[in-house]
């Protein structure tokens, strides 16, 4: 048997992944060249600002509180180990005893969880100083 294109059967497509590469090389070239044949070379401020309808905005300090990140990563975090609970109560007569002591083992590591979380102040909502 000789060496046709049957006796490389990816053959096609690595043809089709040069070429994907050399026509995404050639559309990139082309772009930048036809965007800088036509684009305005006025450099004029008001031009290059950013359009905002309203007042001028100013830059300001960011005084958002770590508490906020927080108390969504906590939300989170029980959210979904709530949701975990869902599988196992359709499952409960199925899954029997070795299911209820899991479930139990689980619920009492979430409460060590959400104790420490407490403990720690985690839940306090204080006003930003």
């Amino acid at each position: 048997m000789s060496h046709s294109t049957f006796a490389y059967p990816y053959f096609g497509v690595f043809a089709l992944f040069i070429g994907t590469f050399v026509a995404f090389g050639l559309t990139l070239y082309l772009q930048r060249l036809i965007s800088t044949k036509i684009a305005s070379k006025s450099r004029e401020k008001l031009k290059l600002s950013q359009y905002e309808c309203g007042v001028i905005a100013n830059k300001q300090q960011n005084k958002i509180s770590s508490r906020y990140y927080v108390m969504a990563l906590l939300f989170i975090l029980f959210d979904v180990e709530i949701i975990f609970m869902f599988p196992w109560a359709v499952d409960f007569k199925i899954l029997g005893m070795f299911g209820f002591v899991e479930m139990i083992l689980f619920i009492f590591l979430l409460s060590i969880g959400f104790i420490y979380a407490w403990k720690k102040g985690a839940f306090l909502w204080q006003s930003i100083k």
